[in-house]
């Protein structure tokens, strides 16, 4: 029995790989603005884009940007909503 594409999936794996360490660092500096965090959320896909633009096509590389942009996008709306709340709080106050 012969396997092949192993060279391919070891090219890939080294990728991933790669990228995730292009992670390391800063990303992106962002102003959030609570009453518009959409505009951040486009700057940080943006970056994500940017930082891993030379493995596009890459499978494995596509899904770790996806869930990068979900976990920041996740995090940017929680400081939105937090800036909020905090904005509130000092009204009311």
């Amino acid at each position: 029995m012969k396997l092949t594409g192993l060279d391919e999936l070891q090219k890939t794996l080294r990728d991933a790989q790669r990228a995730m360490e292009s992670f390391n660092g800063e990303l992106a500096t962002l102003s959030i603005d609570p009453n518009n965090p959409q505009s951040a959320i486009t700057e940080m896909e943006r970056a994500v884009d940017a930082k891993l633009a030379q493995y596009r096509g890459n499978t494995i590389v596509e899904k770790i940007a996806e869930a990068s942009k979900e976990h920041f996008r996740k995090k940017i709306l929680e400081r939105a909503e937090e800036a909020k709340r905090k904005a509130a709080e000092g009204e009311a106050t």
